[in-house]
């Protein structure tokens, strides 16, 4: 049974074109609802705009209707696209929401601002001794699989707080939060309840969870950022179907 308020809905309907500015106007519309129904502050919800393969004209567009923060899934398409925009957006703020290998750690730090995917000690051991060679504590989110799929990166629930412990106590990291990226085919509403819970446990106040189909209820559930690509940009073809 869904949690009431947490059924999936159809994604925005994009505008011919597609017409970003008004995509973008209609999801915060529905971050702040969503946020309200939930007795929160929309102010508390933060868009994260999820931009892989998308066309420099699409992201001139939504920068120009006031994005400021969005998420890649590869170092090196994002190496490509905004240090340009960098220039021009001081406030610009790019989060990795991809898998990083650590041969791209330091080009990772050299251009993100927050990394979203840390899920394995090699990795967290490479981002810190980058950081304090490069002088860059970046934030990160520590990557929870919450529906333990052998497919999907992410550490395991069973695993999450001794990871966390490690990351933040042994490392150092600056770990802010936590990510998840539920199931395709399973109620999302008991994954954000479980990234909720593992956060509660360790003080963490950021949660990044929720995209296009199903960000309404992250919200509910307490999300802080929602990483949402189709609503905003449109629907690409079949062979680049979104899958963040």
């Amino acid at each position: 049974m869904a949690y009431p308020g947490t059924e999936r809905r159809p994604v925005f309907a994009a505008a011919p074109g597609p017409d970003i500015a008004a995509n973008l106007a209609a999801v915060g519309e529905a971050i702040a609802r969503a946020a309200r129904a939930a007795g929160r502050d929309p102010a508390t919800v933060d868009l994260l705009a999820v931009s892989k393969m998308q066309a420099r004209d699409a992201l001139a567009a939504a920068l120009d209707a006031g994005q400021r923060a969005f998420g890649e899934n590869r170092v090196q398409e994002a190496q490509a696209k905004w240090p340009e925009f960098r220039t021009a957006f001081a406030d610009l703020r790019l989060h990795l929401i991809g898998p990083l290998q650590t041969n791209k750690v330091k080009d990772a730090l050299r251009l993100f601002d927050v990394i979203e995917t840390i899920d394995r000690e090699k990795l967290a051991r490479a981002v810190a001794e980058e950081g304090a060679r490069s002088g860059k504590a970046i934030d990160c989110f520590v990557q929870v699989n919450t529906g333990e799929e052998p497919q999907k990166a992410g550490v395991w629930p069973r695993a999450a707080d001794a990871f966390i412990t490690l990351c933040r106590e042994s490392l150092r990291l600056n770990v802010t939060g936590l990510m998840c990226i539920p199931p395709q085919d399973e109620e999302p509403a008991f994954h954000f309840a479980l990234l909720r819970e593992i956060a509660r446990r360790h003080g963490l106040t950021r949660l990044s969870m929720g995209m296009s189909h199903d960000f309404e209820a992250a919200i509910l559930f307490g999300a802080t950022e929602v990483r949402v690509g189709t609503a905003v940009f449109g629907r690409r073809s079949a062979a680049r179907e979104e899958k963040r």
